[in-house]
């Protein structure tokens, strides 16, 4: 009978020594974390540090918001500035902010006066006469002709007064400048008074303009007025109808960043 072999035990894992270094290794690093924890650290210069980057400064620049021990000598901020002038100070953002607030509120107003108007024409059923809509320059006022004028005539009929009031109330809440347009149709125009369709149509956007300023003691300065006769037809002169819809006088609440120009 043969005799078994004994085998020798093979030892997994690392060497018995290389337990006690990594222990010895850890608490030498509890011992320097004490000392750091139990060291004080400047809160001021800390601070100073972080105001700074928050302010975005040009440490090249601008003074240290930290104080130097041993300060050096050297030439003032203002001269390097000078001299260098290779970065600007950052810009403040406030005045951005200032105008979006005001063109916020510029538009906020304008949508209220539009929800005035649209309340108005329907407590009055005026929509088939007066239309108003929100566009690029602003908010337009549409009238026809049939509830402003007499044919041929300039001078504003007394059912046209109170709807005219309305909006003079409330032009005098808000600052906008405001233009008022005279259209006509294509039929020739020949009086005493309105020699062609071009007086005629810019007599009826004063006449407006007249009514508007001396009821509601308006600024005249925020008015401006263009007589357009008969060269901006909404709808093609081919029947009554339509040159009915095409004698209009518009008024145009303008957006007070818009720079209006002649058409």
């Amino acid at each position: 009978m043969k005799r078994r072999e004994i085998r020798k035990k093979i030892d997994k894992g690392a060497p018995k020594w290389m337990v006690t270094y990594s222990d010895m290794v850890t608490l030498i690093l509890v011992f320097f974390i004490l000392l750091f924890s139990m060291s004080q650290v400047d809160t001021v210069k800390f601070e100073a540090v972080s105001d700074s980057f928050r302010n975005r400064m040009i440490f090249d620049f601008l003074p240290s918001s930290v104080p130097m021990d041993n300060p050096a000598e050297s030439t003032s901020v203002e001269k390097q500035g000078q001299d260098l002038n290779e970065y600007e100070l950052p810009v403040s953002d406030d005045k951005e902010d200032e105008a979006d607030s005001d063109s916020s509120k510029e538009n906020d107003s304008l949508n209220e006066l539009m929800v005035e108007v649209e309340n108005y024409l329907d407590e009055n059923a005026l929509n088939n006469v007066v239309s108003a809509n929100r566009s690029e320059r602003g908010v337009v006022l549409v009238l026809q002709d049939s509830i402003l004028f007499d044919p041929g005539e300039a001078e504003i009929l007394p059912s046209a007064l109170p709807f005219l009031t309305k909006v003079g109330n409330l032009l005098a809440q808000i600052d906008n400048d405001i233009k008022v347009e005279g259209h006509t149709d294509d039929v020739p125009m020949s009086s005493f008074r309105y020699p062609s369709n071009w007086e005629l149509s810019g007599a009826r956007a004063s006449s407006v303009v007249r009514f508007l300023v001396d009821k509601n003691s308006l600024d005249e300065g925020r008015f401006a007025i263009s007589g357009y006769s008969d060269s901006e037809p909404i709808v093609p002169n081919d029947n009554a109808s339509n040159r009915s819809k095409n004698r209009r006088v518009e008024i145009v609440i303008l957006e007070n960043n818009i720079v209006e120009t002649e058409k």
